[in-house]
């Protein structure tokens, strides 16, 4: 298909139709999102080009900054403890556990086995923010503190694939300054052109902005050989006090993502599942599989539980932790593209991410999902240092210590 306009109906008639099926049947849009790209890809015969990898990449990127801009900072202070242990162990089990299952018992070299560590440490933050959209679990003391659990466990992957493999030439000096200085005074730059121009500009300029700021950054982590989608997480989060105050503009900007750009983002990811190649390595795949999820229940789960989480929402919040997808893939293909792995490999540790991001969340959606008052009295224990947590029938309620 080599018309442009008949390209972009049909991967939009893809989006509508996932949108549609998704609003039926109760099930994340970002999960058959993949779901459209899995078959149009295998059966169709679609494969994404320059501008619609363009597309998925920027909305990967703002889809992570907007997850980032959701965290509140006052909740993530509030929940530092609790986010820094269960985000660690997040990381560091997984990533244990699948670089010794890849090198031990399937036989991958030491490179290829750590990336599939890598791969499979993450958790996928444009999933797990969909999610927490659409069930509106977002703006609840859950599904802040999950969203900050889930950047504490990515930014572990980035220093780790950062730490192995970065070239640490002079451009990645340049990168790291760059980013550093930007969102330093990202903030007060925000809040200079919100007050400049108010909100209610027909022509936004305040999210032409942010957008200025996110392709720029994009740009100098490209050429530092870094991916573009890595700083955007980080200004979402130093802007977050923004958005906090202007929730006009957090809506605009999800109703671009969601509607214009992060359908091409999940569509082109289930392109990448080939269902022969999945058919012969189904066995690896499984294992893989079984592994990350395993390690993300060893690790996660009691760690909810021994911070005051009842079982509903550990059982949820583990499973949401076991996604995998944009750093997934991220790592995969830098291994691939730097001869680490192999295209086999490569097959693998990319079907591994995709089923990670729709196996854990269709069962923490179907079985685990909490009630919205419930997710909304949250209080783990070392939020307040004079404070006990008591569970009732899987809610929170917060009693005074006794003098």
């Amino acid at each position: 298909m080599q018309n442009v306009w008949f390209m972009a109906a049909a991967w939009m008639g893809l989006a509508f139709i996932a949108s549609v099926v998704s609003i039926r049947i109760g099930v994340s849009v970002a999960l058959l999102e993949i779901g459209a790209g899995i078959i149009a890809g295998n059966f169709f015969g679609f494969h994404p080009n320059e501008w619609i990898n363009f597309l998925a990449t920027f909305g990967a990127g703002l889809l992570t900054f907007l997850a980032g801009a959701e965290i509140d900072p006052e909740s993530l202070r509030a929940h530092l403890k609790i986010s820094l242990t269960i985000g660690v162990v997040s990381f560091l089990v997984p990533f244990l556990g699948a670089w010794a299952f890849a090198y031990w018992v399937s036989g991958w070299d030491y490179h290829g086995a750590l990336i599939a560590g890598i791969a499979l440490s993450t958790t996928s933050v444009a999933v797990v923010y969909a999610v927490m959209v659409e069930t509106g679990l977002s703006s609840t003391d859950l599904g802040k503190l999950i969203l900050a659990v889930c950047f504490v466990t990515d930014f572990g992957t980035v220093l780790a694939l950062g730490a192995f493999f970065a070239d640490f030439n002079k451009w990645m000096l340049v990168f790291v300054v760059v980013l550093a200085v930007t969102l330093w005074y990202l903030p007060r730059w925000t809040r200079a052109v919100v007050s400049s121009f108010g909100q209610s500009r027909v022509s936004e300029p305040e999210i032409k902005f942010l957008f200025l700021v996110l392709f720029f950054l994009g740009g100098v982590a490209t050429t530092a050989k870094s991916e573009a989608v890595l700083p955007a997480y980080l200004a979402g989060l130093v802007v977050a006090g923004v958005f906090l105050q202007d929730k006009v503009l957090v809506h605009r900007m999800r109703s671009i993502a969601f509607t214009m750009l992060t359908p091409f983002y999940f569509i082109k990811a289930g392109l990448y599942v080939s269902l022969p190649a999945l058919a012969t390595s189904a066995g690896l795949v499984i294992m893989l599989l079984a592994v990350k999820m395993a390690a993300k229940l060893i690790g996660v789960w009691p760690l909810a539980r021994a911070f005051g989480l009842g079982n509903r929402e550990s059982n949820y919040t583990t499973l949401l932790m076991a996604t995998g997808l944009t750093f997934g893939t991220i790592s995969a293909l830098f291994g691939l593209e730097n001869h680490l792995i192999n295209q086999t490999q490569y097959t693998v540790l990319v079907t591994v991410v995709i089923l990670s991001a729709v196996v854990p969340t269709l069962i923490a959606q179907a079985f685990f999902l909490p009630s919205h008052e419930a997710a909304q009295r949250i209080r783990p224990r070392q939020a307040s240092p004079r404070a006990e947590v008591t569970v009732i029938g899987g809610e929170y309620e917060k009693q005074p210590k006794s003098e």
